[in-house]
């Protein structure tokens, strides 16, 4: 593996994994108020954008931070949509 290729994991990982605390956090306390529907939309929406950017490019950091990236964000903004 190129050391570009482990780059880019490795800051796809890191900006991932930053989802995960604001996603336990909803899911535990079962509220979402404080958190903008607009932003997560527009987000989930770039990160879709991405992915498919990803998929012409055949990049792998990119396919996989971002597949990971949408789960943690799809999830946080289901808990928006259902905990308002």
């Amino acid at each position: 593996m190129e050391w570009i290729t482990i780059i880019g994991l490795m800051a796809g990982s890191l900006t991932t994994i930053s989802f995960l605390p604001q996603a336990i956090k909803t899911w535990r306390s079962k509220s979402a108020k404080d958190i903008s529907l607009a932003m997560f939309l527009c987000f989930c929406l770039g990160v879709i954008l991405w992915i498919i950017y990803g998929l012409f490019i055949m990049d792998i950091p990119v396919l996989v931070t971002n597949i990971v990236t949408l789960i943690l964000a799809g999830t946080i903004l289901f808990f928006k949509l259902k905990y308002k």
